[in-house]
């Protein structure tokens, strides 16, 4: 088992070019959607959008994730047309103004997908892990570029009805281990592991993932955890999304302790703290400065 942890992938292929992972990665979320269960609605114009993406730059994300599908439970469908026309702007202007960063794409959808990787994205990151499209690995493959696989059980308006699972640790990995596998053969390397933190799972499944998060190190590939803000959060302190960011901080240094190597979320000043004095404990001679 130790020999397979230490050969986790620390590198991923942006489009042709490959970068070493040698601390922790903060993906800033930016939800061009108007009902998102956090922040929808907050990027209602082009140019506030453009104002949080510099915020977010600023604060240290490594990794803008634009996402304009709503996946909160019982959030109403919208076309690949409807998808599109919310992305596209913001996906323009961000990459004309800053060509170098790294931009992910938040869709289920392999046509959503090929136009935003043609027109700047660099990261594919699928809440469904190819179960809603499949020929969305190729585009990934096509385009060499990393590709996050989430798991979901069931679909986003439904997904919080009664999940179960007999082992919900054993049943993950056997759900990745297979769809890695599936993955390979359309010729999809660069892959990133989420355990889907509250996508058809209950609070306990949450926490469960959280405790074993290493187990996934097993799979061989880097991990991303999403929980900022969530339910899991502020059901259990009997708060509110709003006040959940130093619940949010706690999970994502549990996480860091544990082996992840992206942190999603909405506040990226404080994520990039966590990572900062993470480091600082754990790698002293490799600390980040914060400006």
């Amino acid at each position: 088992m130790q020999d397979k942890l230490i050969t986790k992938k620390k590198s991923l292929n942006f489009k042709g070019k490959l970068e070493d992972i040698n601390a922790p990665l903060i993906m800033g979320i930016l939800n061009l959607t108007p009902d998102s269960f956090y922040d929808g609605g907050k990027n209602d114009s082009l140019e506030t959008t453009i104002l949080n993406v510099k915020k977010m730059i600023r604060d240290g994300a490594d990794i803008i994730d634009m996402g304009a599908y709503s996946s909160r439970p019982g959030a109403p469908d919208i076309s690949e047309q409807q998808e599109i026309d919310r992305l596209l702007p913001t996906l323009l202007e961000t990459h004309d103004q800053f060509p170098d960063l790294k931009i992910s794409v938040d869709t289920f959808r392999s046509g959503v997908a090929e136009i935003a990787v043609k027109n700047g994205a660099c990261i594919i990151n699928d809440i469904s892990g190819g179960d809603l499209d499949p020929d969305i690995w190729k585009v990934a493959a096509k385009h060499k570029t990393p590709y996050v696989a989430m798991h979901m059980q069931g679909k986003p308006r439904t997904m919080q009805n009664s999940p179960y699972y007999q082992d919900v640790i054993e049943d993950l990995l056997l759900h990745f281990s297979t769809k890695v596998q599936e993955m390979k053969q359309t010729g999809l390397m660069d892959i990133i592991i989420d355990p889907g933190f509250g996508f058809g799972k209950t609070m306990e499944h949450n926490y469960e993932i959280l405790k074993y998060l290493r187990s996934f190190e097993l799979l061989g590939y880097p991990i991303l955890v999403g929980f900022s803000r969530k339910s899991m959060i502020y059901h259990y302190l009997n708060s509110s999304p709003q006040e959940a960011i130093n619940g949010t901080s706690v999970l994502n240094t549990l996480a860091l302790e544990r082996g992840a190597d992206i942190l999603r979320v909405h506040d990226v000043k404080q994520a990039k703290e966590c990572v900062s004095l993470w480091l600082k404990v754990n790698s002293p001679n490799r600390t980040m400065f914060i400006q």
